[in-house]
């Protein structure tokens, strides 16, 4: 009789919700259509009317989540040609769980040649005693075109962060473009130190990828005031890309920043299409 001696992951407590949201869009010659959006356990997919050339699609959560022990998943597929804004109606807000695991919010988006991606949440809320691992993996073909928007808030009106890591992975042409890893929250060392948030607690990015951008580049440009208590950066990266960094005090003051970071990327662009309306 053989034994199994793999490592097996541990199956998700019984009181846990696992689910996967799937979003397709595809260009059928005259414009962008949904042949697939399938919305799962916390998940409802709602189709918005379609604005200025891009489909549109509206996250809604259906329960609250993710708490500790859920496995959560959302999948957006972009064919070439297609354009797609895929934004969401509410925060997610990471709780404590009824178990001692960690949550995990697994996104994959993938856009091919000549399409559009617009990927702009609301912000990720992480509460005193929650535990959330996130990971957002982007596939770009070589003339794909993006804009993303990460944004986190580090507990609630005077509550202390969860435990909170993030990795956000973006292959251009299956080669690296970015690679970016953060954790917050009690069990990492001086994540609220000076060289990090201080006294911060919210943070976010905004990534624009366009195959133009190559030939318009921006110099590093600061965001906000160095002596308020919002303040970021925009970078180019080593690609036809452009990189916002941000924190702040509030998720209004670290929204304008990102707004901000978004209205010099398409003026250093000219011809990006479609905004971010």
């Amino acid at each position: 009789m053989s034994t199994l001696t793999e490592d097996v992951a541990p199956l998700p407590d019984a009181s846990s919700v696992v689910a996967t949201a799937r979003v397709r869009a595809e260009h059928n010659g005259r414009t962008t259509t949904l042949p697939l959006l399938s919305g799962d356990g916390p998940f409802h997919l709602q189709r918005l009317r379609p604005r200025g050339g891009l489909a549109r699609v509206d996250v809604i959560g259906a329960m609250s989540g993710p708490l500790g022990g859920d496995r959560l998943a959302l999948h957006a597929e972009v064919g070439p040609s297609a354009c797609l804004r895929i934004t969401s109606a509410a925060s997610t807000i990471a709780l404590r769980g009824p178990t001692d695991d960690n949550a995990t919010y697994d996104l994959r988006l993938t856009v091919g040649d000549d399409a559009t991606l617009h990927w702009l949440p609301q912000p990720l809320i992480s509460t005193a005693g929650s535990s959330l691992r996130q990971t957002c993996a982007v596939g770009l073909s070589p003339t794909a075109r993006l804009v993303l928007r990460d944004e986190q808030i580090l507990g609630r009106t005077r509550e202390t962060s969860g435990d909170l890591t993030t990795r956000l992975t973006v292959l251009r042409g299956d080669r690296p473009l970015l690679d970016q890893h953060t954790s917050y929250g009690g069990p990492h060392p001086a994540w609220d130190g000076p060289a990090v948030m201080g006294s911060h607690r919210a943070c976010g990015q905004l990534l624009v990828v366009d195959p133009s951008l190559g030939r318009a580049a921006l110099p590093p440009v600061l965001l906000g005031d160095p002596d308020g208590p919002a303040r970021g950066v925009l970078v180019p990266l080593a690609g036809p890309a452009l990189l916002a960094t941000a924190v702040a005090d509030t998720a209004t003051r670290l929204r304008r920043l990102l707004d901000e970071a978004l209205d010099r990327a398409l003026t250093a662009k000219g011809t990006l299409p479609f905004g971010p309306g």
